[in-house]
């Protein structure tokens, strides 16, 4: 009989622990993701800003010599991400594939100019640099104009800035969520042993010592429901890699590392500071209060 109540009781205190692992895990998650996202929105911001494109516009009387040459200055100016030159043929053939017939059949010309595709660094990318930009680009003889889509450059910025302060709102809200439904589910686990933290409490044990084994196990299980949250993290980041590689400029190493180091230490201490908490509630409580609970 005793034995038996000792496989109970020692099954019943794993599956309290596999419990309370997952249900931490699952929270971390939750908050893991907020993490990265708040860390990889810049380079997102980046990204965005950089992947917009600013048309340089060349005469026709430009010649390749010319267009290189205004290529190999615009690359040493402090704004240049990335130019492309795009030749009057190229173009045509591009338009020609895009719409399915040859517009110089039926114009008896080509009616494309040779271009600059100018990506500018993201600092840049923004209407006041652009300003000055242009004003510089139209000062060469063979830029006729520069082209580019302002509204869609200041709603780009506009709507970063929306996400950053949702997101840090969302981190902040998670942070506040997460600590609660972990300090519930930890003062459950702690509940189950209340009566025993009343009789070490009664034959002299001080608070310290009775704590103690609940904080190395709330340690135990923040670490290991931190781990299972990063390989989840992981396997997320995997997955989408996996159908869009582009992400890595977005999501790279520093982020994931960061992430990963941020979910351990909120797993540790969210744990621990609920323990803590919890121990010290039935610790205050009398032994009449106990079977009122």
């Amino acid at each position: 009989m005793n034995k038996r109540k000792k496989k109970t009781g020692t099954r019943r205190k794993g599956m309290q622990l596999v419990t309370l692992c997952i249900s931490t895990s699952m929270v971390l998650v939750l908050l893991g993701l907020v993490v990265l996202s708040v860390l990889t929105s810049h380079n997102l911001s980046v990204w965005v800003k950089e992947n917009l494109t600013v048309t340089v516009m060349l005469s026709d009387d430009a010649s390749v010599n010319d267009a290189k040459r205004l290529c190999r200055a615009l690359y040493h100016r402090p704004y240049s991400k990335n130019i492309d030159y795009v030749s009057k043929e190229q173009a045509l053939r591009e338009q020609s594939a895009e719409m399915g017939s040859d517009p110089s059949e039926f114009l008896g010309a080509n009616p494309f100019v040779a271009t600059l595709e100018l990506q500018l660094k993201s600092d840049y990318a923004n209407r006041d640099s652009l300003k000055w930009i242009v004003r510089e680009l139209k000062k060469n003889a063979i830029v006729t104009d520069v082209a580019y889509q302002a509204d869609l450059m200041d709603e780009v910025n506009k709507n970063l800035t929306r996400v950053n302060f949702v997101l840090l709102f969302l981190a902040a809200l998670l942070t506040f969520v997460s600590f609660a439904l972990i300090n519930n589910t930890v003062r459950l686990s702690v509940y189950s042993r209340r009566f025993i933290i009343h009789a070490e409490k009664l034959v002299g044990a001080s608070w310290g010592f009775i704590r103690r084994p609940f904080l190395n196990k709330a340690l135990v299980v923040g670490v290991i429901a931190a781990i299972l949250a990063s390989c989840v993290l992981g396997l997320l980041v995997y997955g989408i890699y996996y159908y869009e590689p582009s992400i890595l400029a977005v999501i790279t190493w520093k982020e994931m590392l960061i992430t990963g180091v941020a979910v351990l230490l909120f797993g540790m201490i969210i744990t621990a500071v609920c323990s803590w908490i919890s121990v010290g509630h039935f610790l205050r409580m009398s032994a009449g209060d106990l079977y009122k609970i």
